[in-house]
């Protein structure tokens, strides 16, 4: 599994033109599911995200977990983050996941996110077509692999 995390200011997604949910201070979580993925991963992936300290304190501008400044979470699924453009200009997605096995694994991460950070995780819709908006915070944008645990 991929993350693409971003700390923001505030984020939302939008669906059919009308506002299906967003937040304020937190971090937006775009997720890629790769057909190799397990439910460890996602498991790890989770708890990486409930302890990552992103935010600033009195301390430094990037010491604070998002318990630390009551942040919230947008979780965005997101097929695209396999993409291989090792070929030709059209990007092949041969290496993400098929619904049926990205679908209950990005359900697992999100239930194994709210019951590590005790808050009610926003988030998209599996398989929309989404329209995301933000405001990146620092900017603040890291990148997590669960096949790369670095």
């Amino acid at each position: 599994m991929r993350l693409l995390v971003q700390r923001v200011s505030q984020a939302s997604v939008h669906i059919h033109g009308q506002l299906h949910d967003h937040i304020q201070r937190g971090l937006l979580i775009f997720v890629g599911i790769e057909a190799v993925d397990t439910l460890e991963d996602a498991t790890w992936l989770a708890s990486k995200i409930a302890k990552i300290r992103l935010f600033p304190d009195d301390q430094a501008p990037i010491n604070a977990d998002l318990a630390a400044v009551n942040g919230q979470l947008l979780v965005i699924s997101q097929f695209t983050l396999h993409a291989s453009t090792r070929k030709g200009n059209r990007p092949s997605f041969i290496r993400a996941a098929r619904p049926e096995h990205a679908e209950p694994l990005y359900q697992n991460f999100l239930q194994l996110l709210e019951n590590l950070t005790n808050t009610e995780v926003k988030r998209g819709v599996f398989g929309a077509d989404m329209q995301i908006s933000l405001i990146n915070d620092g900017p603040v944008t890291i990148w997590i692999d669960s096949q790369n645990r670095e």
